[in-house]
Protein backbone atom coordinates (compact mmCIF):
# COMPACT_ATOMS: atom_id res chain seq x y z
CA UNK A 1 0.00 0.00 0.00
CA UNK A 2 1.30 3.47 -1.27
CA UNK A 3 2.23 6.10 1.54
CA UNK A 4 0.46 9.78 1.42
CA UNK A 5 2.28 12.71 2.77
CA UNK A 6 0.42 13.94 6.35
CA UNK A 7 0.60 17.07 7.08
CA UNK A 8 1.01 17.73 10.71
CA UNK A 9 0.84 21.26 13.29
CA UNK A 10 2.05 20.69 16.75
CA UNK A 11 0.71 23.92 18.75
CA UNK A 12 3.56 24.35 21.36
CA UNK A 13 7.24 24.10 21.52
CA UNK A 14 8.19 23.24 25.07
CA UNK A 15 8.96 19.22 25.90
CA UNK A 16 5.92 18.11 24.78
CA UNK A 17 5.97 19.89 21.32
CA UNK A 18 9.96 18.98 20.96
CA UNK A 19 9.73 15.29 21.99
CA UNK A 20 6.43 15.25 19.93
CA UNK A 21 8.36 16.96 16.88
CA UNK A 22 11.21 14.66 17.41
CA UNK A 23 9.64 11.67 17.38
CA UNK A 24 7.39 12.25 14.14
CA UNK A 25 10.85 13.40 12.26
CA UNK A 26 12.60 9.90 13.31
CA UNK A 27 9.17 7.78 12.03
CA UNK A 28 9.86 9.75 8.74
CA UNK A 29 7.14 12.70 8.98
CA UNK A 30 8.88 15.90 7.41
CA UNK A 31 5.93 17.82 7.25
CA UNK A 32 5.55 19.19 10.27
CA UNK A 33 5.21 22.80 11.79
CA UNK A 34 5.73 23.91 15.33
CA UNK A 35 3.59 26.87 16.16
CA UNK A 36 4.68 29.08 19.47
CA UNK A 37 3.12 32.26 20.96
CA UNK A 38 6.93 32.67 22.53
CA UNK A 39 10.06 33.87 21.04
CA UNK A 40 11.59 30.82 20.81
CA UNK A 41 11.58 26.72 22.27
CA UNK A 42 11.32 26.12 26.12
CA UNK A 43 7.81 26.37 27.18
CA UNK A 44 7.41 26.99 30.86
CA UNK A 45 11.45 26.67 30.83
CA UNK A 46 11.52 29.97 27.93
CA UNK A 47 8.55 31.51 30.10
CA UNK A 48 9.67 30.88 34.17
CA UNK A 49 12.59 32.54 34.52
CA UNK A 50 11.91 33.70 38.64
CA UNK A 51 14.78 33.75 40.71
CA UNK A 52 15.46 30.17 41.69
CA UNK A 53 13.34 28.49 39.54
CA UNK A 54 14.12 24.79 39.25
CA UNK A 55 12.86 21.52 38.32
CA UNK A 56 11.68 19.50 41.62
CA UNK A 57 12.31 15.67 39.25
CA UNK A 58 15.74 14.91 39.42
CA UNK A 59 17.49 15.92 35.85
CA UNK A 60 18.48 12.47 34.81
CA UNK A 61 14.55 11.90 34.85
CA UNK A 62 13.91 14.82 33.46
CA UNK A 63 15.30 14.28 30.32
CA UNK A 64 14.14 12.66 26.81
CA UNK A 65 15.37 9.24 27.37
CA UNK A 66 16.91 8.93 23.55
CA UNK A 67 18.87 12.29 24.28
CA UNK A 68 20.78 11.74 27.98
CA UNK A 69 22.87 14.29 28.83
CA UNK A 70 25.38 13.18 30.82
CA UNK A 71 27.20 16.37 32.27
CA UNK A 72 24.11 17.76 34.05
CA UNK A 73 25.72 20.55 36.96
CA UNK A 74 23.52 19.18 39.81
CA UNK A 75 21.04 16.53 40.72
CA UNK A 76 18.12 19.02 40.50
CA UNK A 77 18.83 21.33 37.33
CA UNK A 78 17.50 25.21 37.35
CA UNK A 79 16.17 26.77 34.25
CA UNK A 80 18.74 28.27 32.69
CA UNK A 81 20.08 24.37 31.93
CA UNK A 82 16.63 22.73 31.20
CA UNK A 83 16.05 25.33 28.53
CA UNK A 84 19.28 24.74 27.16
CA UNK A 85 19.16 21.56 27.05
CA UNK A 86 15.85 22.29 25.01
CA UNK A 87 17.47 24.24 22.88
CA UNK A 88 19.81 21.83 22.34
CA UNK A 89 17.38 19.05 21.22
CA UNK A 90 15.56 21.64 18.62
CA UNK A 91 19.07 22.04 16.77
CA UNK A 92 20.15 17.99 16.73
CA UNK A 93 17.16 16.94 15.80
CA UNK A 94 16.78 19.47 12.79
CA UNK A 95 13.50 21.08 14.29
CA UNK A 96 14.93 24.76 13.77
CA UNK A 97 13.09 25.26 10.31
CA UNK A 98 9.71 23.82 11.63
CA UNK A 99 8.83 26.44 13.97
CA UNK A 100 7.32 29.14 13.89
CA UNK A 101 7.76 31.53 17.05
CA UNK A 102 5.90 34.14 17.75
CA UNK A 103 2.88 32.77 16.11
CA UNK A 104 -0.24 32.33 18.22
CA UNK A 105 -2.47 29.81 17.13
CA UNK A 106 -5.99 31.25 17.98
CA UNK A 107 -8.22 28.91 15.60
CA UNK A 108 -8.42 25.10 14.38
CA UNK A 109 -11.40 24.21 12.64
CA UNK A 110 -12.07 20.98 10.81
CA UNK A 111 -13.28 20.75 7.50
CA UNK A 112 -15.38 17.61 6.59
CA UNK A 113 -15.31 17.74 2.98
CA UNK A 114 -11.19 17.63 3.27
CA UNK A 115 -10.72 15.64 6.00
CA UNK A 116 -8.69 18.34 6.95
CA UNK A 117 -7.94 21.12 9.76
CA UNK A 118 -7.98 24.76 8.86
CA UNK A 119 -5.58 26.60 11.51
CA UNK A 120 -5.50 30.43 11.96
CA UNK A 121 -3.06 32.62 13.93
CA UNK A 122 -3.08 35.97 15.64
CA UNK A 123 -1.48 37.83 12.74
CA UNK A 124 -4.30 36.74 10.39
CA UNK A 125 -2.00 33.46 8.37
CA UNK A 126 -3.66 30.26 7.89
CA UNK A 127 -2.63 27.12 6.48
CA UNK A 128 -4.66 23.10 6.55
CA UNK A 129 -3.16 20.26 8.02
CA UNK A 130 -4.67 16.50 8.19
CA UNK A 131 -3.40 15.91 12.09
CA UNK A 132 -2.96 18.67 14.79
CA UNK A 133 -1.68 18.10 17.90
CA UNK A 134 -1.86 20.55 20.97
CA UNK A 135 1.00 20.20 22.91
CA UNK A 136 -0.20 23.97 24.61
CA UNK A 137 0.39 21.75 28.13
CA UNK A 138 -1.33 22.12 31.65
CA UNK A 139 1.19 24.75 33.20
CA UNK A 140 0.93 27.45 30.49
CA UNK A 141 -1.41 29.99 31.55
CA UNK A 142 -1.10 31.40 34.70
CA UNK A 143 -3.71 32.19 37.69
CA UNK A 144 -4.43 35.35 39.36
CA UNK A 145 -7.62 35.59 41.39
CA UNK A 146 -9.78 37.77 40.93
CA UNK A 147 -9.64 39.85 44.06
CA UNK A 148 -11.07 43.22 44.49
CA UNK A 149 -9.21 46.94 43.98
CA UNK A 150 -6.33 45.12 42.32
CA UNK A 151 -6.61 47.67 39.03
CA UNK A 152 -6.03 50.45 41.76
CA UNK A 153 -3.01 50.02 43.15
CA UNK A 154 -0.34 52.23 42.85
CA UNK A 155 2.69 50.04 42.91
CA UNK A 156 3.99 47.22 40.97
CA UNK A 157 2.16 43.76 39.89
CA UNK A 158 3.54 40.63 38.48
CA UNK A 159 3.01 36.70 38.18
CA UNK A 160 5.81 34.89 39.20
CA UNK A 161 5.60 32.63 35.53
CA UNK A 162 5.75 36.33 33.99
CA UNK A 163 8.99 37.98 36.08
CA UNK A 164 9.58 41.72 36.08
CA UNK A 165 13.52 41.77 36.12
CA UNK A 166 13.52 45.61 35.63
CA UNK A 167 11.86 45.70 38.83
CA UNK A 168 14.25 46.39 41.88
CA UNK A 169 12.85 44.42 44.92
CA UNK A 170 15.79 45.93 46.99
CA UNK A 171 14.17 48.06 49.53
CA UNK A 172 10.80 47.05 48.44
CA UNK A 173 7.97 45.93 50.34
CA UNK A 174 6.79 42.65 48.93
CA UNK A 175 3.29 40.99 49.18
CA UNK A 176 3.75 37.35 47.74
CA UNK A 177 0.35 35.90 46.80
CA UNK A 178 0.75 31.63 47.56
CA UNK A 179 3.10 29.81 48.70
CA UNK A 180 3.49 26.51 46.22
CA UNK A 181 6.49 25.61 44.13
CA UNK A 182 7.24 28.57 42.82
CA UNK A 183 7.18 30.46 45.66
CA UNK A 184 9.40 28.02 47.98
CA UNK A 185 12.19 29.09 45.22
CA UNK A 186 12.42 32.07 44.70
CA UNK A 187 10.99 33.79 48.27
CA UNK A 188 14.93 32.58 49.78
CA UNK A 189 16.53 34.92 47.12
CA UNK A 190 14.07 37.89 47.82
CA UNK A 191 13.79 38.19 51.29
CA UNK A 192 17.85 39.39 51.86
CA UNK A 193 17.10 42.86 50.01
CA UNK A 194 13.71 43.39 50.90
CA UNK A 195 12.24 45.91 53.64
CA UNK A 196 9.77 43.65 53.90
CA UNK A 197 8.08 40.42 52.27
CA UNK A 198 4.53 39.06 53.40
CA UNK A 199 3.55 35.52 52.63
CA UNK A 200 0.18 34.88 52.14
CA UNK A 201 -0.05 31.59 52.27
CA UNK A 202 -3.33 29.78 50.31
CA UNK A 203 -2.62 26.63 52.01
CA UNK A 204 0.40 25.16 53.80
CA UNK A 205 1.98 21.96 52.21
CA UNK A 206 4.37 19.34 52.99
CA UNK A 207 7.70 20.41 52.43
CA UNK A 208 10.76 18.07 52.60
CA UNK A 209 13.91 19.08 52.53
CA UNK A 210 15.66 18.85 48.99
CA UNK A 211 18.05 16.27 48.54
CA UNK A 212 20.19 18.38 45.91
CA UNK A 213 23.96 18.69 45.11
CA UNK A 214 26.53 19.64 42.38
CA UNK A 215 27.59 16.34 40.38
CA UNK A 216 31.78 16.59 40.62
CA UNK A 217 33.40 16.09 37.46
CA UNK A 218 34.45 12.91 37.68
CA UNK A 219 31.00 11.30 37.78
CA UNK A 220 30.09 13.94 34.57
CA UNK A 221 33.22 12.12 32.91
CA UNK A 222 31.70 8.30 33.49
CA UNK A 223 28.41 8.96 33.00
CA UNK A 224 30.26 9.54 29.11
CA UNK A 225 32.60 6.91 29.25
CA UNK A 226 29.81 4.49 31.00
CA UNK A 227 26.33 5.33 29.50
CA UNK A 228 25.10 2.26 31.77
CA UNK A 229 26.22 4.13 34.43
CA UNK A 230 23.17 6.97 33.91
CA UNK A 231 20.72 4.89 32.51
CA UNK A 232 21.01 3.14 35.82
CA UNK A 233 20.27 6.26 37.69
CA UNK A 234 17.73 7.18 35.61
CA UNK A 235 16.07 4.09 36.34
CA UNK A 236 16.86 4.01 39.62
CA UNK A 237 14.87 7.34 40.74
CA UNK A 238 12.09 6.07 38.26
CA UNK A 239 11.45 3.29 40.42
CA UNK A 240 12.00 4.90 43.38
CA UNK A 241 8.95 7.71 42.34
CA UNK A 242 6.99 4.78 40.74
CA UNK A 243 6.93 2.44 43.46
CA UNK A 244 7.39 4.23 46.47
CA UNK A 245 6.51 7.78 46.04
CA UNK A 246 3.31 7.26 44.06
CA UNK A 247 0.12 8.76 45.76
CA UNK A 248 -1.95 6.56 43.69
CA UNK A 249 -1.32 3.17 44.49
CA UNK A 250 -2.17 3.97 48.76
CA UNK A 251 -5.29 2.94 49.16
CA UNK A 252 -7.31 5.22 52.02
CA UNK A 253 -6.96 2.00 55.31
CA UNK A 254 -3.10 2.07 54.47
CA UNK A 255 -2.61 5.59 53.76
CA UNK A 256 -1.46 7.03 57.39
CA UNK A 257 0.79 3.90 57.63
CA UNK A 258 2.24 4.09 54.49
CA UNK A 259 2.73 8.25 54.45
CA UNK A 260 4.47 7.60 58.22
CA UNK A 261 8.31 8.52 56.54
CA UNK A 262 6.39 11.42 54.49
CA UNK A 263 5.36 13.04 57.22
CA UNK A 264 8.33 12.16 59.25
CA UNK A 265 11.06 13.64 56.59
CA UNK A 266 8.17 16.84 56.40
CA UNK A 267 8.02 17.52 59.95
CA UNK A 268 11.77 17.44 60.49
CA UNK A 269 12.35 20.19 57.77
CA UNK A 270 9.98 21.99 59.35
CA UNK A 271 12.05 22.12 62.71
CA UNK A 272 14.15 24.62 61.33
CA UNK A 273 11.28 27.30 62.00
CA UNK A 274 11.67 28.71 65.32
CA UNK A 275 8.23 30.53 66.00
CA UNK A 276 6.39 27.53 67.30
CA UNK A 277 3.14 29.51 66.80
CA UNK A 278 4.29 29.76 62.57
CA UNK A 279 5.04 26.48 62.59
CA UNK A 280 1.68 25.15 63.50
CA UNK A 281 0.33 27.14 60.97
CA UNK A 282 2.78 25.97 58.61
CA UNK A 283 1.17 22.55 59.17
CA UNK A 284 -0.95 21.13 56.54
CA UNK A 285 -3.75 19.52 57.62
CA UNK A 286 -4.35 16.99 55.05
CA UNK A 287 -2.66 14.30 53.76
CA UNK A 288 0.74 14.26 52.51
CA UNK A 289 0.33 13.53 48.92
CA UNK A 290 -3.13 15.45 48.09
CA UNK A 291 -0.98 17.93 46.91
CA UNK A 292 2.60 17.08 45.16
CA UNK A 293 4.92 16.77 48.06
CA UNK A 294 7.31 20.07 47.74
CA UNK A 295 11.27 19.77 48.14
CA UNK A 296 13.23 22.93 49.66
CA UNK A 297 16.32 23.25 52.20
CA UNK A 298 15.61 27.62 52.11
CA UNK A 299 12.06 28.12 51.95
CA UNK A 300 11.88 27.76 56.01
CA UNK A 301 14.91 29.03 57.43
CA UNK A 302 13.98 32.50 55.00
CA UNK A 303 10.99 32.41 57.32
CA UNK A 304 13.01 33.04 60.10
CA UNK A 305 14.06 36.19 58.94
CA UNK A 306 13.46 39.31 61.14
CA UNK A 307 11.81 41.21 58.00
CA UNK A 308 9.60 38.47 56.72
CA UNK A 309 6.01 37.56 57.69
CA UNK A 310 3.43 34.71 57.04
CA UNK A 311 -0.56 36.21 56.85
CA UNK A 312 -2.84 33.02 56.84
CA UNK A 313 -5.82 34.96 56.18
CA UNK A 314 -7.78 35.40 53.07
CA UNK A 315 -7.45 38.33 51.12
CA UNK A 316 -10.34 40.47 51.01
CA UNK A 317 -9.02 43.33 48.56
CA UNK A 318 -6.21 45.16 47.38
CA UNK A 319 -6.23 49.18 48.06
CA UNK A 320 -3.86 51.68 46.42
CA UNK A 321 -1.28 51.20 48.66
CA UNK A 322 -1.27 47.24 49.90
CA UNK A 323 -3.61 44.19 50.62
CA UNK A 324 -5.84 43.89 53.34
CA UNK A 325 -7.24 40.77 54.57
CA UNK A 326 -10.55 39.18 55.78
CA UNK A 327 -9.37 39.90 59.66
CA UNK A 328 -9.53 43.74 58.69
CA UNK A 329 -5.66 44.13 58.69
CA UNK A 330 -3.72 45.90 56.13
CA UNK A 331 -0.32 45.29 54.56
CA UNK A 332 1.60 48.54 53.46
CA UNK A 333 3.22 46.76 49.91
CA UNK A 334 4.41 48.37 46.97
CA UNK A 335 4.97 44.76 45.30
CA UNK A 336 2.63 42.10 44.27
CA UNK A 337 3.96 38.88 43.53
CA UNK A 338 1.37 36.14 42.41
CA UNK A 339 2.95 33.12 42.72
CA UNK A 340 -0.83 31.36 42.31
CA UNK A 341 -0.03 28.82 39.82
CA UNK A 342 -1.91 28.05 36.16
CA UNK A 343 -4.91 27.70 35.37
CA UNK A 344 -5.30 23.80 34.60
CA UNK A 345 -7.93 23.19 33.63
CA UNK A 346 -7.38 24.94 30.15
CA UNK A 347 -5.56 22.47 28.27
CA UNK A 348 -5.89 23.87 24.96
CA UNK A 349 -6.41 27.99 26.00
CA UNK A 350 -6.23 30.49 24.15
CA UNK A 351 -6.83 28.29 21.30
CA UNK A 352 -10.21 27.33 19.99
CA UNK A 353 -10.78 24.06 18.36
CA UNK A 354 -13.79 23.56 16.45
CA UNK A 355 -15.49 20.09 15.28
CA UNK A 356 -16.99 19.19 12.14
CA UNK A 357 -20.28 19.46 12.99
CA UNK A 358 -19.14 23.04 14.62
CA UNK A 359 -18.74 22.26 18.35
CA UNK A 360 -16.39 24.10 19.99
CA UNK A 361 -14.21 21.64 22.18
CA UNK A 362 -14.68 23.53 25.39
CA UNK A 363 -18.49 23.21 25.27
CA UNK A 364 -17.76 19.47 24.65
CA UNK A 365 -15.54 20.10 28.15
CA UNK A 366 -18.56 21.81 29.85
CA UNK A 367 -18.59 19.40 32.71
CA UNK A 368 -15.35 18.50 32.73
CA UNK A 369 -12.38 18.03 30.15
CA UNK A 370 -11.96 14.50 29.18
CA UNK A 371 -10.08 12.85 26.62
CA UNK A 372 -9.38 8.73 25.82
CA UNK A 373 -5.67 8.07 27.17
CA UNK A 374 -5.71 12.09 27.79
CA UNK A 375 -5.29 12.53 23.83
CA UNK A 376 -8.21 12.17 21.89
CA UNK A 377 -12.09 13.37 21.93
CA UNK A 378 -14.53 11.76 20.28
CA UNK A 379 -16.36 14.52 17.71
CA UNK A 380 -12.79 16.00 17.07
CA UNK A 381 -11.35 13.65 14.11
CA UNK A 382 -7.26 13.99 13.72
CA UNK A 383 -7.00 15.82 16.41
CA UNK A 384 -4.58 14.92 19.55
CA UNK A 385 -3.84 16.69 22.83
CA UNK A 386 -0.73 15.78 24.68
CA UNK A 387 -0.38 16.23 28.44
CA UNK A 388 -4.14 16.37 27.96
CA UNK A 389 -6.41 15.08 30.97
CA UNK A 390 -5.69 12.68 33.50
CA UNK A 391 -2.38 11.95 32.40
CA UNK A 392 -0.58 14.15 34.86
CA UNK A 393 1.84 12.37 37.70
CA UNK A 394 1.81 13.10 41.57
CA UNK A 395 5.24 12.54 41.72
CA UNK A 396 8.62 11.77 39.48
CA UNK A 397 8.45 13.29 35.66
CA UNK A 398 5.71 14.06 33.16
CA UNK A 399 8.52 13.21 30.38
CA UNK A 400 7.95 9.33 30.74
CA UNK A 401 3.85 10.46 30.00
CA UNK A 402 5.11 12.49 27.03
CA UNK A 403 6.87 9.66 25.46
CA UNK A 404 4.07 7.36 25.70
CA UNK A 405 2.42 10.08 23.96
CA UNK A 406 4.37 10.67 21.23
CA UNK A 407 4.63 7.12 20.46
CA UNK A 408 0.83 7.01 20.41
CA UNK A 409 0.21 9.57 18.37
CA UNK A 410 3.10 8.48 15.68
CA UNK A 411 1.00 5.70 15.38
CA UNK A 412 -1.73 7.85 14.51
CA UNK A 413 0.01 9.84 11.98
CA UNK A 414 1.19 6.32 10.28
CA UNK A 415 -2.62 5.19 10.02
CA UNK A 416 -3.56 8.36 8.00
CA UNK A 417 0.02 8.07 6.03
CA UNK A 418 -1.37 4.28 4.70
CA UNK A 419 -4.35 6.04 3.23
CA UNK A 420 -6.64 6.53 6.16
CA UNK A 421 -8.38 9.71 5.67
CA UNK A 422 -9.69 10.37 9.22
CA UNK A 423 -10.14 8.52 12.72
CA UNK A 424 -11.79 9.80 15.46
CA UNK A 425 -12.13 7.82 19.06
CA UNK A 426 -15.32 6.38 19.56
CA UNK A 427 -17.49 7.67 22.27
CA UNK A 428 -18.33 4.78 23.65
CA UNK A 429 -14.58 3.43 24.22
CA UNK A 430 -14.26 7.49 25.48
CA UNK A 431 -17.26 6.97 27.97
CA UNK A 432 -15.90 3.47 29.14
CA UNK A 433 -12.48 4.49 29.65
CA UNK A 434 -13.51 8.25 31.89
CA UNK A 435 -15.46 6.03 34.05
CA UNK A 436 -12.86 3.68 34.86
CA UNK A 437 -10.75 6.41 35.27
CA UNK A 438 -12.59 8.25 37.68
CA UNK A 439 -13.79 5.16 39.49
CA UNK A 440 -9.94 4.42 40.16
CA UNK A 441 -9.39 8.27 41.63
CA UNK A 442 -12.64 8.37 43.19
CA UNK A 443 -10.78 6.38 46.26
CA UNK A 444 -7.47 8.50 45.28
CA UNK A 445 -5.61 11.30 48.37
CA UNK A 446 -5.92 13.29 45.74
CA UNK A 447 -9.87 13.52 45.65
CA UNK A 448 -10.29 12.31 49.43
CA UNK A 449 -6.97 13.90 51.19
CA UNK A 450 -8.61 17.24 51.99
CA UNK A 451 -7.21 19.56 50.20
CA UNK A 452 -7.71 22.25 47.70
CA UNK A 453 -5.27 21.64 44.46
CA UNK A 454 -5.36 22.39 40.82
CA UNK A 455 -6.04 18.79 40.47
CA UNK A 456 -9.55 18.94 40.78
CA UNK A 457 -11.67 21.33 38.89
CA UNK A 458 -14.84 23.57 40.59
CA UNK A 459 -16.99 20.45 40.38
CA UNK A 460 -14.00 18.77 42.45
CA UNK A 461 -14.10 16.14 39.55
CA UNK A 462 -9.97 15.22 39.00
CA UNK A 463 -9.48 16.20 35.16
CA UNK A 464 -5.49 16.12 35.74
CA UNK A 465 -3.93 13.10 37.43
CA UNK A 466 -3.68 9.34 35.91
CA UNK A 467 -4.53 6.94 38.71
CA UNK A 468 -2.18 4.35 38.44
CA UNK A 469 1.54 3.25 37.47
CA UNK A 470 3.39 4.71 34.76
CA UNK A 471 4.69 1.82 33.25
CA UNK A 472 0.54 1.02 33.38
CA UNK A 473 0.31 4.60 30.92
CA UNK A 474 3.52 3.07 29.09
CA UNK A 475 1.32 -0.38 28.38
CA UNK A 476 -2.20 1.09 27.45
CA UNK A 477 -0.54 3.07 24.93
CA UNK A 478 2.05 0.61 23.28
CA UNK A 479 -0.10 0.05 20.18
CA UNK A 480 -3.19 2.53 18.58
CA UNK A 481 -5.52 -0.07 18.50
CA UNK A 482 -7.97 0.97 15.19
CA UNK A 483 -10.89 -0.89 16.71
CA UNK A 484 -11.06 1.86 19.16
CA UNK A 485 -11.56 4.77 16.29
CA UNK A 486 -13.77 5.22 13.58
CA UNK A 487 -11.93 4.97 10.43
CA UNK A 488 -12.73 6.96 7.17
CA UNK A 489 -10.44 5.98 4.15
Amino acid sequence: MGRRDVSIAVVGCGFSGIGLAIGLKRAGFDDITIYDKAAGPGGVWLANTYPGAACDAPSHLYSFSFEPKPDWSRRFAEQPEILEYLRHCVTKYGLTDHCRFRTEVVDATFLPHAARWRVRTADGGQAEYDLVVAACGQLSNPAVPPVPGLDGFAGTVFHSARWDHGHDLDGARIAVVGNGASAIQFVPLIAPGAERLTVFQVESHWISRKPDRVYPRPRKALNRRVPAVQRLSRLGIFLWFELVLNPSLVLPRGRRTLSLPVRALCRFALRSVRDRGLRDRLTPRYEPGCKRILTSSEYYEALNRPNVGVVDRPIAEITRQGVRTSDGDHHTVDTIIWATGFRSQDFVAPMRVTGPHGRELNASWKDGARAYLGMSVAGFPNFFLMYGPNTNVGSGSIVHMLESQTAYIVQAARLLASGVASLEVRADVLDRFDAATQRRLAASVWNQGGCDSWYLDEERRNTNNWPGFMTGYRRRTRRLDPADYHLER
